[in-house]
């Protein structure tokens, strides 16, 4: 008797999550579906903003951490012949990328790339995975391996937009790349290593970024440094997302229509206080604190091409940048 209750309780408990894994599937569709729309309304209107002050008039956020939709979509809008195709690496899960929406509104074919399988796993197993040209494969980029991983996915040549964001070897990754051709480029900064120098972290292969240092504030490079080296590459600083995370470059060949277009090109200062504790808890550090917490550590000189310690290069602000951060 007890036996037969039991089953019989467990049974109507396996079919109550049932169904509610069932309403949460459509809930999350749903919801989907209600910021995808949005997003199209949000589209429609950039197209319509010919000239712009800064990139930060045209930001939207659907699936974007910081606004990167809309500057996107309006970068294609202003570049109608380009390759239809992306690569972008470092998007954890893909539920929160530079090119997601892009991929939905656009139906263009993608790469996505990132260090943990289980993300990758979660990409496949994702509709959005067979209903666009998607491939998403896990490994743990390094400048040695980026152009392989590149090329035998398919996506060697012209492409439409690279966005790199990697928290980390950055602007080496970036430096190796040779295997495409991209319209649009977009590289994460780090902006509390300031504007006034062209440095970056040493390239260590096994780069983490809070196993350097607990902080989180310890990775990538400056924004100097990053626009030296997209110019060398044949690229045209457009500006960055208002909060100061990505910088955005238009290849010299293709950038009229985008530089006419925009009043001031303008990199703006990181003001968001991701800071941590060795627990791991936030500290919310403000401005020129943070680089506090990692002024004994290495950085690489590009302009001197050597190592030295950040504090040696103190103060790393311009006026300008520290008063807006």
């Amino acid at each position: 008797m007890f036996r037969k209750i039991f089953h019989g309780l467990t049974g109507r408990l396996d079919h109550i999550l049932a169904s509610h894994g069932h309403t949460f599937a459509m809930s999350k569709e749903l919801l989907e579906r209600s910021l995808f729309l949005n997003g199209q309304i949000a589209a429609m209107q950039v197209r319509q903003r010919e000239q712009i002050k800064t990139l930060a008039d045209v930001e939207f956020r659907v699936t974007s951490q910081w606004g990167e939709d809309g500057i996107i979509e309006w970068l294609c809008h202003k570049l109608p012949n380009i390759d239809r195709s992306f690569v972008e690496f470092g998007v954890e899960n893909f539920g929160e990328a530079n090119t997601r929406f892009l991929l939905q509104n656009r139906g263009w074919r993608g790469l996505v790339l990132d260090g943990n399988s289980a993300h990758m796993d979660y990409v496949r197993s994702e509709a959005i995975h067979w209903k666009h040209d998607l491939v998403a494969e896990s490994a743990f980029i390094t400048a040695e391996n980026i152009n392989d991983l590149i090329t035998r996915n398919g996506f060697a040549g012209e492409l439409g937009i690279l966005s790199v964001d990697i928290d980390g070897n950055d602007y080496w990754v970036l430096k190796a790349i040779a295997s495409v051709n991209p319209a649009i480029l977009i590289a994460e900064i780090n902006g509390v290593l300031g504007d006034h120098h062209s440095i970056t972290i040493p390239y260590d292969p096994s780069f983490r970024r809070l196993s350097a240092h607990h902080s989180g504030q310890y990775f990538g490079a400056s924004i100097k440094a990053m626009i030296s080296l997209a110019e060398e590459r044949g690229y045209a600083f457009v500006g960055t997302n208002s909060t100061g995370v990505n910088a955005f470059f238009v290849r010299s060949d293709l950038a009229g229509p985008v530089l006419s277009s925009i009043e001031t090109i303008k990199a703006w200062p990181a003001r968001h206080r991701d800071s941590r504790d060795v627990s791991g808890a936030l500290t919310f550090a403000r401005g020129p604190a943070k680089i506090d917490l990692i002024k004994d550590l290495p950085v690489y000189d590009l302009e001197r091409d050597i190592i030295v310690p950040i504090e040696s290069l103190l103060p790393l602000y311009s006026d300008a940048w520290a008063r807006e951060m």
